[in-house]
């Protein structure tokens, strides 16, 4: 599935203002989830918007308590009903806890591609170990693994597993939850380049293949300095300070 360097995460997006004003700007990858409460409000700034709904992917999860097998089915045709889709273009298992059984589930999520329901099947925040049982256990391809990357958590050996298997890596809290401007190594790359550190964050990630990245941004400034910042072309040598950062700090653990 190609997915654009930068796409918009929703979480916290509470209005169809702020999806259809990404659209106008040029975004062509929304993710929401059942957990943020808002596919209603994705759905609603998509059918506002003019952008061609096949030029866009529009991503979605299933929470922990959608996972059984009876459950995957209906769950997911009502984030369709609320997102005002047809197609689910990417659906995604959120967390591989509470119901989630890879035997019952993943099958459940083949079954709706074979239905159409959706096209892509996704995991989030998952273990090496736990995506080689996904990709074995799947009939489709897994599409992406999203999982947290920004400057302060960084695990080259997720990015190595998505090459050897041929999936595309969605990584979210590229910002570090606004952190990013307290990194000495990413605030000396944005001076030198007259930039801000935000983009600094997201052009370091967009560059590692085969990473695309989706900040979470309302206003129409940071919307378009995001989108932007995947244009941002970064030295070997600065790209190697930002990686050496000796801290980190997961924001969103099990």
């Amino acid at each position: 599935m190609h997915l654009p360097p930068v796409g918009l995460g929703t979480m916290g997006i509470d209005d169809p203002d702020t999806i259809a004003t990404a659209l106008s700007l040029g975004y062509r990858h929304l993710d929401t989830a059942r957990i943020y409460g808002n596919e209603a409000v994705v759905g609603d700034g998509l059918a506002a918007s003019d952008a061609d709904r096949e030029a866009v992917t529009l991503a979605t999860k299933l929470w922990i308590d959608d996972l059984g097998a009876a459950d995957v089915g209906p769950t997911a045709r009502e984030s369709a009903d609320l997102l005002g889709v047809e197609t689910i273009d990417l659906l995604y298992v959120h967390r591989p806890r509470g119901a989630y059984d890879p035997a019952e589930t993943l099958p459940a999520l083949d079954r709706l591609v074979d239905d159409g329901l959706v096209e892509g099947v996704g995991v989030s925040n998952f273990e090496p170990d736990q995506l080689d049982r996904a990709i074995d256990v799947l009939d489709a391809p897994l599409a992406a693994h999203q999982t947290e990357l920004h400057p302060l958590f960084y695990r080259p050996k997720l990015l190595d597993h998505a090459r050897e298997h041929g999936y595309t890596v969605v990584a979210y809290a590229p910002l570090a939850g606004g952190r990013v401007s307290e990194i000495d190594p990413v605030v000396d790359v944005a001076e030198a380049h007259d930039a801000t550190p935000e983009a600094v964050a997201i052009a370091w990630a967009t560059a590692k293949e085969p990473v695309v990245a989706i900040p979470k941004a309302s206003s129409e400034g940071h919307l378009r300095a995001n989108l932007a910042a995947a244009d941002l072309d970064l030295t070997p040598e600065e790209t190697a300070a930002i990686d050496a950062v000796d801290r980190e700090e997961e924001l969103f653990p099990e």
